[in-house]
């Protein structure tokens, strides 16, 4: 489930996200995670309790019940690119209509029926094509790839669009190209926005934004303002960002839906101070700067709320719930829960991540906004500590509902066709997915290997 969707053309993040036509760290992934949540909201009504047990018991008996190899044994004939035949780690995964989708560090991006539970087919549709980032597109049903290739120094993304029907008969070549006016070339970028159904480019050659519709890609409006350092999208605007003056900052509200400008703004700032972040929630900016308290205004009225620098610590990064004011923060693998009256709202009691970095690759937030589902660390070694495990938290309460741990399962845990054992299982994953029709979490590993948990 996913929001707004920003990708980089390096090793790649997850869920709404921006690719941007560089190599980078993958700052930005936590972003993937946002396209991951819908619209809803968290229900406050006594079904509550109700939703409580019943998450409770769907995860409760859960089995390793599938194993998949991302990886091609001979060595992925399709390409001529030394680096996509060699194994590498799963950085992200998607699944859409019983087909799970795979993507390694190295570029290579596979297909898997769960019908038949056999690989159909690898993406890469050109020899020299190394795919960075995957975006379900539900408004069509398909899949849109970014990729860059070998014949221009892989500098430049390019965009595909294949229907979900002809990869499920094998025929991803079947696709067609996106965006080709545009030129996508470092520092341009492209981001897809599930939330507003949008997508935005930039392009390099003109340094001009623009907004395109998701449901058939029509070119919808230009944005040609010079001095803009970044656009964040929030459901119904974009908030525009320039270039940091001596003392303030410049910054634009406009309407996603046209490109209006709804409100522009001087901001101030310390003359001296880095600027930590600006971030657009609804109607309300949060603004922090290198020890200094975090500023959360409300463009409407201008009511400033300011929370203390020692009670919030600059996070590396977040996710914010739409509809449900509130929002997410990741720090020192931690995970913390918020409102917009600057107030923590929930602690995790036993959600601690696997990775400092915040590699939300490994964070789902399901639709309800009500769960977050995150490999952690682990209770115990149960592989010299390199095993982790994969919790079920309550947002709202910060209860963990359910563990997936090697310790906690039996040996019946895992279905006898699978070639891995519970603890390799748990050893060292680098994505994982939530198909939420389906109750099924995918997880894949270091090696390219892909497991299917599921009652």
């Amino acid at each position: 489930m996913e929001t707004c969707r920003r990708i980089s053309a390096s090793p790649r993040p997850c869920s709404g996200r921006r690719i941007s036509a560089r190599k980078r760290t993958r700052v930005d992934s936590f972003v993937n995670s946002v396209n991951k949540i819908r619209r809803r909201e968290i229900c406050s009504k006594p079904c509550r309790s109700f939703n409580f047990i019943n998450n409770h018991e769907k995860f409760r008996h859960i089995r390793l019940q599938e194993e998949f190899d991302a990886h091609d044994p001979k060595g992925h004939s399709f390409t001529q690119l030394p680096f996509l035949r060699k194994r590498s780690k799963i950085v992200e995964i998607v699944s859409a209509k019983d087909i799970i989708f795979s993507l390694t560090q190295s570029g290579v991006c596979a297909a898997f029926s769960r019908e038949t539970n056999q690989r159909i087919c690898f993406l890469n549709v050109t020899p020299d094509e190394a795919i960075r980032s995957l975006f379900y597109n539900k408004n069509n049903n398909s899949l849109i790839t970014v990729s860059v290739n070998a014949s221009d120094h892989f500098s430049s993304l390019r965009c595909r669009s294949t229907s979900i029907e002809y990869i499920r008969k094998g025929k991803p070549d079947a696709g067609f190209a996106l965006f080709e006016s545009e030129s996508l070339k470092w520092p341009g970028f492209v981001e897809f926005d599930d939330v507003n159904g949008k997508v935005l480019t930039y392009s390099s050659d003109d340094s001009t934004y623009k907004v395109f519709d998701l449901k058939n890609y029509a070119l919808l409006y230009s944005i040609s303002e010079k001095g803009v350092e970044e656009i964040k999208i929030s459901p119904g605007i974009m908030l525009l960002i320039f270039k940091k003056a001596t003392s303030y900052v410049l910054l634009k509200i406009l309407s996603i839906e046209d490109g209006t400008v709804l409100k522009s703004f001087n901001h101030l700032l310390h003359r001296t101070k880095k600027l930590d972040f600006i971030e657009q929630f609804n109607e309300k900016l949060l603004v922090k700067q290198e020890n200094e308290n975090l500023q959360i205004l409300d463009v409407r009225d201008f009511q400033l709320t300011e929370v203390s620098k020692t009670e919030f610590l600059t996070p590396s990064a977040f996710i914010f719930l739409y509809e449900n004011q509130l929002f997410l923060t990741f720090r020192d693998r931690n995970v913390a829960v918020w409102n917009f009256r600057g107030e923590l709202v929930t602690s995790f009691e036993d959600h601690l991540l696997w990775y400092p970095d915040c590699n939300t690759n490994n964070i789902y937030i399901t639709s309800n906004q009500d769960l977050i589902i995150s490999y952690c660390k682990a209770d115990s070694d149960d592989s010299n500590g390199t095993a982790g495990s994969i919790n079920i938290s309550n947002i709202l309460t910060g209860k963990c509902l359910a563990k997936i741990q090697a310790s906690n399962l039996s040996k019946t845990a895992c279905n006898s066709k699978v070639g891995s054992s519970l603890t390799e299982a748990l050893d060292d994953i680098t994505a994982l997915y939530y198909d939420e029709e389906r109750c099924e979490i995918y997880t894949g590993n270091k090696h390219g290997i892909i497991h299917v948990w599921s009652n």
